[in-house]
C-alpha cells in the first residue's frame, strides 16, 4: 500500500478530536460562513485526509504556485487550486489572523479557519492555466459566474465531517478504507474513477485491469458535484450496488468519494491519482479523455483523448501510484464475450456496442437495451430515473403576446389532456412570478406532471419546457397571436404527439 501523498495522511478529524468541545464552544462566538456545495465537498476531503498534504484552503502563495506550476509552494505536486471563495462584501469585513466558523447548511459547524490571507484571484489566469482558457469550458463558466470575487487562505481546525444522510455505510474515509484493505490483506488495489452508471463493459475492463495488475478493484465513484446534466448520484449508487454483486467474491469493493469534480482533463487526472493514493490504492485506471467535459459548441474538444494518460504517466515517479491505461472493450456477439478492441480485427470479427447517446435515446423512447450491454437489474434502475417520453413531465408556457383568453385556453388544454388519460397528472400552474413557486416547476416536471403555465416565464435548469406563441423563438409556433382556441389546442396536441409525450 502506498504512503499518502506528502508522506502523512492528514486526517484532521483524528488530529483535532481532543479539542472538539472547545472548538464547538469557540465556534459560537465567531463570524461564520455557510459553505457552498462545492466547498462542502472540498472541506470534507481536507478534513478526512483525501486531499493530503493539504490541511486548509490554499493561501495566495500556494494558490499561485498551483495555478502556474502544478505544485504547492514547498514543491509538492498538486494540480488543482482548492479555495474558499467568498463575495466581496463578506471579504471586506475580514482580517488576516481572524478565526471564522465554517457551517454546513447554515447550521452545522464543520471547522474553524484561521485566516492567513484574503486575496483577489486573477480568474482569467486561473481559467487559462488550469482549464486551458476556452470560455465554454464548464469549469470556466462556473469560475466566472458562481465563484466569489475573493479567496480566503488558512489552516483548518476540524470539528466534524459534513453530515450525509444517504449511504453512510459506503462513505469510507481514507483511514477507514486503508484499514479495510489491511484487514483483507489487499496490498495491491486498482482504483476505478467514474461519474456515470456502470455496465457490463465497465465490469469487464476493471476485472481485466485487476488480473493484469494482480490486484483487487476499488470502485470509487464520485458522489459530489460532477458535470451538469450527469445522472444523479442516487441512481448511480443503486447501479453500483448491483454491479458489485457481479464481481467474483473478494475481488471488488465499493466506496463513495465526496469529490467536487472540475472536469479539468489532464490536471484533474493527476489530482484523481493523488486522491486515490491517499485512499490506499496502488494502481489507478486513467481513462480516455479522463475528466474531460467533451467539446465546445464548435465541436472542438477541450482536451486531447490521451492528454490525461500522458500527464499522469509523466509524474508516475512522484505519484508513486501505477497508471493503468483504460482499455476499451467491445462485445463479440458470435462468441458472447467482451474483449479489448485493440486486440480485435474488426474487419473480420463482428462487434457490437451502444454509445452513451444511443443509450439515452433508448431510455427516452423506452427502446430495448440488450443483456449483453447491461444487466437487467441495472436497466430497471435507469428506467426508473429516466422514464420514456410518454411517462415524462412537460410544461407548456404561454407567450405574453397571445391575443386570446388565456384562462379559457388553459381550461381547454387541461380538459383535452385529461381525456387522454395515461396516468400523467395535469395542472394549470399560475405563479405571478413568485420565485418560490417558479422553483417548483422542475420538480413537477421531474415527477411526470403536465403543466399549463398561462404566464410567460423563464424556468432555469428544467428540460421539457415549451413556449407556445407566434414569435420566432416559440417551440409550438402559431400562425398568429389570435388563433382560435380549438386550432391552438390541436397544434399543442400534435406537437406533444410528435415529441412522444402523447401516444395514440
Amino acid at each position: 500500500m502506498p504512503a499518502p501523498h506528502g508522506g502523512v495522511l492528514q486526517d484532521l478529524i483524528i488530529r483535532d478530536q481532543f479539542k472538539k468541545q472547545d472548538l464547538l464552544q469557540e465556534s459560537q462566538s465567531l463570524k461564520n460562513w455557510t459553505l457552498t456545495p462545492r466547498q462542502i465537498c472540498d472541506i470534507e476531503l481536507i478534513l478526512n485526509g483525501g486531499f493530503s498534504p493539504l490541511t486548509g484552503f490554499l493561501n495566495q502563495q500556494d494558490y499561485l504556485n498551483v495555478v502556474n506550476n502544478s505544485r504547492l509552494a514547498n514543491g509538492t505536486l498538486w494540480t488543482m487550486p482548492i479555495n474558499l471563495d467568498v463575495d466581496s462584501q463578506f471579504a471586506a469585513n475580514l482580517q488576516p489572523g481572524e478565526r471564522l466558523t465554517l457551517l454546513q447548511d447554515g447550521e452545522i459547524p464543520i471547522a474553524i479557519i484561521t485566516i492567513t490571507d484574503i486575496y483577489k484571484p486573477d480568474k482569467s489566469l486561473e481559467a487559462e492555466k488550469v482549464f486551458r482558457g476556452d470560455p465554454e469550458h464548464p469549469a470556466i463558466v462556473f469560475l466566472n459566474n458562481s465563484v466569489g470575487e475573493y479567496y480566503i487562505g488558512g489552516e483548518l481546525d476540524a470539528i466534524q465531517l459534513p453530515v450525509h444522510y444517504d449511504y453512510p455505510g459506503l462513505r469510507k474515509t481514507p483511514n477507514q478504507l486503508r484499514s479495510e484493505f489491511q484487514s483483507r490483506d489487499w496490498d495491491r488495489v486498482v482504483a476505478f474513477q467514474t461519474r456515470n452508471p456502470m455496465h457490463r463493459a465497465h465490469r469487464e475492463l476493471t476485472v481485466r485491469a485487476a488480473r493484469e495488475a494482480n490486484a483487487r478493484v476499488l470502485i470509487h465513484p464520485v458522489v459530489g458535484l460532477t458535470k451538469p446534466g450527469d445522472i444523479d448520484h442516487h441512481t448511480r449508487v443503486r447501479v453500483y450496488q448491483e454491479i458489485i454483486k457481479r464481481y467474483p467474491n473478494g475481488l471488488a469493493f465499493l466506496s463513495l468519494l465526496p469529490l467536487a469534480m472540475r472536469m479539468a482533463g489532464d490536471r484533474e487526472a493527476v489530482w484523481h491519482a493523488i486522491i486515490r493514493k491517499n485512499y490506499g490504492a496502488s494502481h489507478f485506471i486513467v481513462g480516455r479523455d479522463h475528466a474531460g467535459p467533451g467539446s465546445n459548441s464548435k465541436g472542438v474538444d477541450f482536451y486531447g483523448p490521451y492528454d490525461a494518460q500522458e500527464l499522469v504517466e509523466s509524474y508516475k515517479n512522484e505519484l508513486e501510484i501505477q497508471v493503468v491505461p483504460f482499455r476499451m472493450v467491445t462485445y463479440l456477439p458470435d462468441e458472447d464475450r467482451y474483449a479489448p478492441i485493440d486486440e480485435i480485427d474488426t474487419t473480420k470479427t463482428r462487434t457490437l456496442n451502444i454509445s452513451g447517446t444511443e443509450l439515452r435515446k433508448r431510455l427516452r423512447v423506452g427502446g430495448h437495451i440488450p443483456e449483453w450491454f447491461s444487466y437487467p437489474e441495472v436497466v430497471k434502475i435507469l428506467r426508473e430515473s429516466n422514464p420514456p417520453r410518454p411517462k415524462q413531465g412537460f410544461a407548456i408556457v404561454f407567450d405574453d403576446n397571445l391575443q386570446i383568453a388565456k384562462g379559457q385556453l388553459s381550461i381547454a388544454l387541461l380538459s383535452t389532456f385529461l381525456q387522454f388519460g395515461g396516468g400523467r397528472h395535469y395542472k394549470i400552474f399560475e405563479h405571478d412570478n413568485e420565485s418560490k413557486l417558479l422553483q417548483l416547476i422542475p420538480d413537477f416536471i421531474q415527477a411526470g406532471s403536465g403543466l399549463i403555465i398561462p404566464q410567460e416565464t423563464s424556468v432555469n435548469a428544467a428540460g421539457n419546457v415549451y413556449k407556445l406563441g407566434a414569435t420566432e423563438d416559440a417551440d409550438i409556433r402559431l400562425d398568429s397571436s389570435d388563433e382560435t382556441i380549438n386550432h391552438i389546442v390541436q397544434k399543442v396536441v400534435l406537437f406533444l404527439e410528435d415529441n412522444g409525450y402523447l401516444v395514440f
